[in-house]
C-alpha cells in the first residue's frame, strides 16, 4: 500500500510502515513549510496514497466539503505509544476497505470505517 504520513502522525509510524513493506512518504520530507491540509490531501490523492493523520481537520475537508481522497486513516485520540499497534490492527482488518478509498477513524478503542459509496 502507498501512504502519505502527515507531520503530526509521527516518524515512528512511517518507519514501521516501511518496515512492513509499504511505500511511505512523510510530509516532513517533502520540504518547505507545512503546505496545509488541503494541499496535503490533494497530494495524497494525486499520488494514490492513503493519508495518515491525527489532525481532525481532514474529516471536515472530506465529510463536509466533499474533498477527493484515496483513503484516510484518522487517529485523533491515539497516543503516540499505541499508534503502531492500532495501525497494525487497522491494516489487518481493513486493508481492502482502505484500498477502496475508505476513511478509518480510531477513537480510543473504537474503530469506525466510512466506506466510499459507488
Amino acid at each position: 500500500m502507498r501512504f502519505l504520513i502527515d507531520r503530526c502522525a509521527g516518524r515512528r509510524a512511517a518507519e514501521w510502515l516501511r518496515a512492513q513493506g509499504h511505500d511511505c512518504l512523510e510530509a516532513r520530507s517533502i520540504g518547505g513549510p507545512d503546505p496545509g491540509d488541503r494541499a496535503l490531501l490533494d497530494r495524497a490523492t494525486a499520488e494514490r496514497r492513503i493519508l495518515v493523520t491525527i489532525d481532525t481537520d481532514f474529516g471536515t475537508l472530506v465529510f463536509r466539503e466533499g474533498a477527493s481522497h484515496t483513503g484516510v486513516i484518522r487517529l485523533p485520540d491515539v497516543p503516540a505509544r499505541t499508534r503502531i499497534t492500532l495501525m497494525s490492527d487497522v491494516l489487518t482488518r481493513f486493508a481492502a476497505d482502505l484500498e477502496g478509498g475508505a476513511i478509518v477513524t480510531v477513537r480510543g478503542s473504537r474503530i469506525r470505517v466510512s466506506r466510499r459509496v459507488t
